[in-house]
């Protein structure tokens, strides 16, 4: 039965194509588990360390923790460090406060970008789930068609001529299936995964602003009322 099915895979173009997309889906699965692994960990372990910096007020050193990690979160972090620094004061004209609104919206883009980035290689996985039984049809329809012009060329009739070219055929029908189970299952659990990845960081990403509000943002205007009183 393998020596048959792996000539079936050398003379079918529709089980070169099934395997491929079997090979492809498994990397995309892979390539998602290392990205996925341990995301959340370092995302809490960097917040934790910038949270650290922020109160001691110390945002030079939350920034270098930014930089020195590896971890994707680390941009969303530093994209409102950056937006919380003061524009510098320029000649004739004093420092102004930074906007809040403008923090809290620079961190939200970072986060949608670092969602896409969770999300990426996926439609692969939905892809071949969606194509792959089609293609094992489009072989099956194939071999059929060779079946019979094959009792056309030899001229002998009967079911036991064209049961061998069938029974091949319908080999590539079942490898369709069989990968698009794959890739649907992979798709679910990895999409799922992803939501609730992007969620619980969400809701790390929003306690960061109101750190960065009661920190950074709060801090000019303290020294401001303070030097008026």
């Amino acid at each position: 039965m393998s020596t048959e099915l792996f000539s079936l895979v050398k003379t079918s173009f529709a089980m070169w194509v099934i395997v491929a997309c079997s090979v492809a889906a498994v990397a995309a699965a892979v390539e998602r588990f290392v990205a996925f692994w341990r995301f959340g960990e370092r995302a809490t372990s960097l917040a934790d360390a910038v949270t650290r910096a922020l109160f001691r007020g110390d945002a030079a050193d939350a920034r270098a923790q930014c930089e020195r990690s590896g971890s994707p979160a680390a941009d969303v972090f530093l994209a409102g460090l950056v937006a919380s620094a003061p524009p510098a004061a320029g000649p004739g004209r004093a420092a102004l406060t930074p906007n809040p609104d403008r923090v809290m919206a620079a961190v939200e883009r970072q986060r949608q970008q670092l969602n896409l980035g969770l999300r990426s290689r996926l439609w692969i996985l939905g892809t071949i789930g969606a194509i792959a039984p089609f293609v094992g049809l489009f072989g099956t329809v194939v071999g059929i068609m060779q079946a019979f012009e094959k009792m056309a060329h030899t001229g002998q009739g009967g079911f036991s001529v064209v049961a061998a070219g069938i029974s091949e055929a319908l080999v590539t029908t079942a490898g369709g299936i069989a990968v698009a189970i794959e890739a649907v299952v992979l798709y679910n659990f990895l999409n799922t995964h992803a939501q609730k990845l992007a969620v619980q960081f969400k809701l790390l990403a929003e306690e960061y602003v109101e750190i960065l509000r009661e920190t950074l943002l709060s801090s000019p205007a303290r020294s401001g009322r303070e030097e008026s009183a």
